[in-house]
């Protein structure tokens, strides 16, 4: 069974990334939204771009945050870890710097968005309790398929992880 997971990603950069990686069937996410749904929604403030994030948690066991170039540290991305976390959902992230976008260009790593991102309760950095993953691989196919054959294993780890922290 797929399991129902909340994609955290930088739209602009990685959408291109990110509809590749939503492609493996294992995992059932959230709809993207199109660039004129976003505008609807930012359009409204910060009240509405928070209560589009929590319709969209709704119903999901686990946030994956796929991590480009730019991700981290971004208010919007901070604000999904932290509701995550919060609602006890499993969370990982994963780096995909190595699969090509629209112009089948590939990126530079990016940094760790779990490490901006602290337990309330226990002040932690959440990149000390949660995973990160960087595909040991180089071409965009091979990236692809590294992933394929693992993301199951990582959602279920950190669906874990959480229940236990």
């Amino acid at each position: 069974m797929a399991r129902k997971c909340f994609y955290s990603f930088h739209y602009e950069p990685d959408n291109w990334r990110v509809s590749k990686i939503r492609n493996i069937g294992s995992v059932e996410g959230n709809k993207l939204a199109s660039d004129n749904d976003w505008e609807t929604v930012t359009g409204g403030g910060n009240k509405a771009i928070e209560k589009w994030i929590q319709d969209q948690l709704k119903g999901r066991t686990c946030t994956i945050i796929l991590a480009g170039s730019n991700t981290a540290n971004r208010k919007w991305i901070n604000y999904e870890i932290e509701e995550s976390w919060k609602k006890n959902k499993g969370l990982l992230v994963i780096h995909i710097h190595n699969i090509t976008d629209k112009n089948d260009k590939q990126s530079s790593k990016g940094k760790n968005p779990l490490y901006y991102v602290t337990d309330s309760s226990t002040g932690k950095r959440l990149s000390t309790i949660a995973k990160s993953y960087d595909p040991p691989r180089s071409t965009s196919k091979e990236v692809y398929s590294y992933i394929s054959d693992n993301i199951e294993n990582w959602i279920e780890e950190a669906i874990k992880i959480r229940k236990d922290n």
